[in-house]
């Protein structure tokens, strides 16, 4: 059997390889969320509140772990 030594055949070969590689993954950005509409911080109508030393909005705990001042109405 003989192998063909076309130049041009093997460029050709290695450029749709090349390009196969280097194309990015089909639908890897898309997912459930992206149909989603934004609605905004869930914080935005919510007072600040706390549950012993730790800072609630919405029922989101938030102040990244640092104890709530006392002056801050308790839930």
């Amino acid at each position: 059997m003989s192998r063909s030594s076309n130049p041009s055949h093997r460029s050709g070969l290695l450029l749709t390889l090349l390009v196969l590689a280097l194309a990015p993954a089909a639908g890897a950005g898309a997912g459930p969320d992206a149909l989603i509409p934004y609605e905004g911080p869930s914080f935005e109508d919510c007072l600040l509140t706390r549950i012993e030393t730790q800072l609630v909005r919405c029922d989101n705990l938030t102040g990244a772990g640092v104890s709530a001042p006392f002056w801050i109405p308790e839930q």
